[in-house]
Order: structure tokens, then sequence, then C-alpha cells
């Protein structure tokens, strides 16, 4: 099986951005245009992965830490063809090289096998797209038989050139040892005095190897990403085809224009999703779930049957089946729900289980506790589990109760089917079936005289 390396040009610094950061590191869909680019190319068999980084290249590098590729400096910007060959000595002769675009983040897989494909045949894969409006690409010029002869950039190109609505993608593959000897042939006689890619095109045609163009599904498949406007057009298609994906797989989505995804997800069957509803990470929804309006749910389980209502966030949380979360709730990293249990408006847990059929119904926070089965946590019930220093763990059994505006002071534990009054602090262990109240003695006077405006 021949060798294939990808070169993937991410050294520009994209000033139509107006950012600090590189453009490359600029997302759609929740990852960075890069990293859409190395995943869906990493899927290709026996492929090197190579990125020329130039512009914030230690970014670059920090953002793909441990990601297995090779990088090629390109410390100056001087075309196309001189990025590429900053890779060039990190490649063999015995094999293909497919060269792609940092900035162009949705090229699929399957396009890019099909270019791999006319290479590894000693052909030169090329891709290019007909735009109603071509401006500023670079025209594929074709023989009077049909044939592709060379790409023409739109600064370079003559009038009757400019009228030519198929471009130039950038995105090409062809043998290795082609490029090894085309490469140092590139000039920078041009408008831009720069070192075009696209001018190897002419050496292919010169010496009869044949130019076998392939156009994408879809023009977003190939579009790139200079400035916020483009970057914003893109998501909105990118984020249009996932809700499309998903309702294909039997989700009722309220309005498919105000959902995004922003990971990877997974649903079953007759999930209603509300509208303005954000899934991120990795998401995984059950049967018949119901996902209300304003919710943001990432890197979380949520269990058939349960119910997400408005305005509730979920992170790196598990919620198992009929639960009922919200509206207004926030359970956070390490939050996990038992059957049935509830987390009611304006609680927040964190770090917590909450056991089968257990209750937290409104205006609590739940953090570092283990609550068992049918449990009732009253409003404004507080686990005091940080000290300053350490956290502590609250252990609540089974069945027991928790009336309003109790504070629990961990470490603590209150046993099974135990009571603990309404506006108690408490600071040691209830045993089982016990009533624990810790409130002052009340005083009623009498005659009290209540304060009046000083003049």
């Amino acid at each position: 099986m021949n060798t294939l390396d990808i070169v993937i040009l991410a050294a520009g610094q994209g000033s139509r951005m107006k950012s600090s950061l590189p453009k490359v590191l600029h997302s759609i869909g929740g990852k960075s245009m890069l990293q859409h680019v190395i995943d869906n190319s990493r899927s290709l068999d026996n492929a090197n992965i190579h990125v020329v980084v130039g512009h914030g290249a230690e970014h670059v590098k920090t953002a793909l830490l441990g990601q297995n590729v090779q990088f090629a400096l390109q410390a100056e910007q001087l075309g196309t063809g001189h990025a590429v060959a900053q890779a060039m000595p990190n490649i063999t002769d015995d094999g293909v090289v497919l060269v792609l675009y940092g900035d162009v983040p949705l090229t699929q897989t399957e396009t890019m096998a099909e270019l791999v494909k006319i290479a590894e045949r000693g052909q030169f894969g090329l891709l290019t797209v007909n735009l109603d409006d071509p401006t500023g690409y670079g025209r594929i010029v074709r023989s009077d038989a049909g044939d592709v002869v060379a790409i023409v950039e739109h600064k370079d190109a003559s009038e009757a050139q400019r009228a030519i609505r198929e471009v130039n993608t950038g995105i090409l593959a062809l043998p290795a040892a082609l490029l090894n000897d085309w490469i140092p042939q590139l000039s920078s006689n041009n408008a831009q005095g720069e070192y075009y890619l696209t001018d190897i095109i002419a050496m292919a045609a010169e010496q009869g190897v044949r130019i076998q163009a392939i156009q994408p599904a879809t023009e977003q498949e190939v579009q790139g990403v200079n400035n916020r406007l483009q970057q914003a057009a893109l998501e909105r298609w990118y984020q249009r085809g996932r809700a499309e994906a998903l309702m294909l797989e039997g989700v009722s989505l309220a309005d498919p224009a105000r959902l995004d995804v922003r990971g990877e997800v997974s649903v079953g069957h007759d999930v209603t999703i509300d509208i303005n509803v954000i899934l991120e990470g990795k998401v995984a929804v059950g049967d018949k779930v119901t996902i209300e309006a304003n919710c943001i749910i990432k890197d979380s389980i949520i269990g058939s049957g349960s119910h997400i209502k408005a305005n509730s966030m979920l992170e790196q949380a598990v919620v198992a089946d009929h639960c009922d979360i919200g509206p207004y709730a926030r359970l956070r990293p390490g939050s996990q729900l038992a059957n049935y249990a509830k987390v009611g408006n304006f609680v927040e847990t964190k770090k917590a289980f909450i056991g089968e059929g257990s209750k937290v119904s409104h205006l609590s926070y739940i953090g570092d506790a283990q609550i068992g089965a049918e449990v009732n946590i009253g409003a404004g019930t507080i686990t005091c589990n940080y000290d300053g220093v350490n956290k502590s763990i609250t252990e609540i059994g089974d069945g027991a109760f928790v009336g309003s505006n109790s504070a629990l002071v961990a470490p603590v534990k209150i046993g099974a089917g135990a009571t603990v009054g309404a506006g108690s602090t408490i600071t040691k262990t209830v045993e089982a079936d016990q009533l624990a109240l810790t409130r002052a003695k009340q005083s009623n006077l009498n005659n009290w005289q209540r304060p009046v405006k000083k003049a």
C-alpha cells in the first residue's frame, strides 16, 4: 500500500478575522477549523499528517499537542507552493501527497479518498467547484478537448478567463515523486510575487500527466473562511446539517435553525428538543427524552423518559431514566441521578449522587453528597461541603426528610428515615429515624414599637 502524506497548510495570519488567534484555530461547531481537517483526513488509510505552521505557530502546536502530527515551519508567507515546499523534506517519493487547507474545515473524508485513489494511479487529482460568483478564485483553464491544462489566479486572469465559473479549491493529490520534481521549478513571477502551488497544473499538462478533476457534493464542503461573516455562514450551514441528521434519527426539533451541536451526539427514538438548545462535547440522549428551551448540555448522559426543563445546564452529569430536572437547574461535573430522581428549579448539584425517587425540588445546593432513595430535600437546603481548604462529604440515608432552609455541615451523616427540622444547622450524625432540630428558641415581645423615620 502506498504511503499517504497529508500536507495541511495552516501558516496564514488571517488578518481579516481581526483576531490575535490564528485563523485556523477559530471554530466551526465547537471545534477548530484545523481540527476538523485533521479529524476528517485521519480516517484515510496509512496517512502521515504534516501541518505547515507560520503565524501563531506555537499556539497551533499547543492546540495539537499529543496528536501525532509533524510540523513544518513557513517563516515567511511566500505562497502556497512555498508552504508545501517546507513539508517536502519529510516526504519520500514512494507514496502520494494530499494537500489540504486548515481554513477549509468541512471537506469530507470520501472526497479526500477519491482524490487519493486518482493519485495512486499515477495521475493528478484536482478538486474544483462551480461558483455563481467566482471572484477572487483561481480559474480552471481547459483545452478544447476538455482537459485541465492550467489554473490562472484571479489577479492574473484575462477578462475571458475571469468569465470561467469553474474554480480551483486548492485541494489536490498527486504522486510524491512528481511533486518533489515540480516544487523546485515554481516561480514567483506573478502579480502577487508568490510561489503558486497551482502552477504545477501547467507542468503536469506539459509532461502529459493526466489531470482528473472531481467536484464535491456541496459548495460548502470546500468553502474557506477568511472573515467572521464567512465563519458565521459556514457555521449555520454546518448546524443545519447536524439538525437534519438528528431529525432523520427520529428527533423532533421545534426549530432546526435554533439548535447548536458542538460535539458528538447520540439519540434514541422520540426525542423532543425545543429552541435554543446547545449540545456540546459527547452527549447521549435516551428514548422519549424532552429537552425544553434554552438548555445547555455538555458531556452528559440523559436516560430514557427524562425531562430537562427550560434554562437548565448539565455538565459531565449522568441522569438515569425518568428523571425530572429544572427549570433553571444546574448539574455540575460529577452529578449523578438515579431513576425517577428530581432536581428542581434553582437547584445546583456538584459531585453528588441523588438516589432513586429522591427530590431536591427548589433553591438548594447539593455538593459532595451521597443521597439515598426516596429522600426529600426541602427548599433552601445547603450541604456545607467546603471549609476553605478541604471538601467533605454529606451522607443521607434512604427515606430521610430534610426540612427547608437547613444547613448540613460536612462531614456529616443523616440516617435512614431520619428527619431534620426546618431551619436546622446539622454538624453531627443524626441516627436512623431520629428527629434533629437546632433552632434557637423563639421570643415574642408585646408592645413592640417599630422604628420611625428620623426627621
